[in-house]
């Protein structure tokens, strides 16, 4: 069986967005009617300016004491996050998320923002396939010093 691309895994074929301006609260209510862990920041028509995510949430915001209702997503958001194709494999994405430590990664065709891919989209056979990819890489890594 071939394996599935990132836009096949996606349960949600719609954007997750507000405005820069929106405040923490507001991107946390989305994200919980949505039922989502990430929310992406984006001037309108479609221009991506960063990705909030739950991660954001509590290392950006309640670890540090800022108040939700008067802290802007744009001060707290990730900037300019690193976007895939809707082609990429399922196993490729995830290895990806876990050499740079993340995990959402918004997928892009050309400009056109298609969602938003999370570890969470990924089944356990993919999983296991990244691993083995990320394991071999750091072995690499290791040998050539």
């Amino acid at each position: 069986m071939a394996e599935r691309t990132v836009f096949q895994s996606i349960p949600r074929k719609h954007v997750v967005c507000i405005g820069p301006q929106a405040t923490v609260r507001d991107a946390a209510c989305m994200m919980t009617r949505a039922n989502c862990g990430s929310v992406l920041i984006m001037e309108p028509p479609d221009l991506l300016l960063g990705i909030l995510t739950e991660r954001d949430l509590m290392t950006r915001v309640l670890a540090k004491g800022l108040d939700p209702e008067r802290t802007a997503a744009r001060d707290v958001m990730t900037p300019n996050p690193l976007c895939v194709p809707p082609e990429t494999l399922v196993s490729d994405a995830v290895v990806l998320m876990l050499e740079r430590g993340f995990r959402h990664l918004p997928l892009v065709a050309g400009k056109k923002i298609l969602g938003v891919f999370s570890v969470r989209d990924a089944l356990p056979r993919e999983l296991g396939t990244a691993l083995s990819q990320t394991e071999f890489h750091e072995q690499v890594n290791d040998a050539l010093g």
